[in-house]
């Protein structure tokens, strides 16, 4: 794990993890929207392009899929634990906007992206922006710290070893009113 705040010469690890609220006070049967958003940079940024996907496609390793565990927390105690994952399929392509022979998609949230650039495709899958929906039953009453704390996690390829990453987001204040 990289220490807070720091980037180490030849890591990966995950940057401008950032929460939002909605709104600053919920009520018992009011949904809360946070928005959580955070980048993957480093080695795996780096090494994420068309001449390491042709050359792990060539050694048919031709899927790349990150996992992400997310847990809400307020205080020490969870209160919601979200998991998704994206995914990356290399393949053999013949679109005339694209010089290549061997290019990639981008899977998130069950839809297929197929970028044009190996940026669009850097973006896609290392950018993350997610809406977490919180029902006020999961938080008693009171004045609440809410937390995320961020795992991103992937395996073995042809241009990357196996990795485990964190993180944790700012802190959010947020009032739950008691019904009366």
């Amino acid at each position: 794990m990289i220490p807070r705040g720091r980037k180490m010469e030849g890591a990966s690890f995950i940057s401008g993890a950032r929460l939002e609220k909605s709104q600053d006070n919920l009520k018992e049967n009011q949904p809360l929207t946070l928005s959580l958003g955070f980048k993957i940079e480093g080695v795996i940024r780096e090494v994420f392009n068309q001449k390491n996907w042709e050359r792990a496609y060539n050694k048919h390793d031709n899927i790349f899929r990150m996992n992400f565990e997310i847990q809400m927390k307020s205080g020490n105690k969870m209160i919601m634990p979200l998991t998704f994952m994206r995914k990356a399929a290399l393949f053999w392509t013949r679109n005339p906007k694209i010089p290549y022979r061997i290019w990639v998609s981008i899977v998130k949230d069950d839809d297929p992206f197929y970028p044009l650039k190996e940026e669009e495709a850097r973006s896609a899958l290392f950018d993350i922006n997610r809406v977490i929906e919180l029902d006020g039953q999961q938080l008693e009453s009171g004045q609440h710290k809410l937390i995320a704390e961020i795992a991103v996690s992937w395996g073995r390829h042809e241009f990357t070893k196996p990795t485990r990453i964190t993180a944790r987001s700012n802190e959010v204040e947020l009032l739950r009113v008691a019904p009366k």
